[in-house]
């Protein structure tokens, strides 16, 4: 599948909040009332469309630093897909797509994401996106009442410069 991704305006917002996927339950949240940032150096999020323009869902990206040197920084993607989106591989486009734009257009060596050890769908979605995992990250998710394990994963500008696909 071929998705587009565009900043967030404050129509798609009420479409954005898809909540009924069993990772979706975070607890009672405030529901977002300002577009993301699409500014790709700052905490943000863009829009995911389909080549029509149909809204899909959103990717969304965090900052993480592993060490004092800036170099060291590097982005932290998620996903939310809507329901009539989901297993199309919208997801993979999509994150395929912010990963594309991390490497051309920063200088970050790493892209990082993680879902639930139990989101196998997901978890399909970042390995065909060239997402290598790297291990378990114990007890780190708040979801539906509860602490939940994770999987972390990241791609490298060396594998995404490689990459045969």
């Amino acid at each position: 599948m071929e998705v587009v991704l565009r900043p967030v305006v404050a129509e798609d917002l009420p479409l954005l909040a898809v909540g009924e996927a069993p990772f979706d339950d975070f607890g009672p949240r405030v529901p977002r009332t300002e577009p993301y940032s699409p500014v790709l150096r700052e905490p943000g999020g863009m829009a995911v469309c389909d080549t029509d323009g149909l809204l899909l869902g959103s990717v969304s990206w965090i900052w993480q630093q592993w060490s004092p040197m800036p170099e060291s920084r590097n982005p932290m993607i998620g996903i939310g897909l809507r329901p009539e989106a989901r297993g199309r591989g919208a997801g993979t486009a999509a994150q395929r797509a912010l990963v594309d734009l991390f490497f051309r257009h920063t200088n970050v060596n790493r892209v990082e994401a993680s879902t639930d050890v139990e989101n196998l769908a997901e978890q399909r979605a970042l390995e065909k996106a060239g997402f290598t995992r790297e291990g378990t990250v114990r007890g780190a998710q708040w979801r539906a009442g509860a602490f939940h394990d994770c999987y972390s994963y990241s791609i490298l500008r060396a594998d995404w410069a490689g990459r045969t696909d």
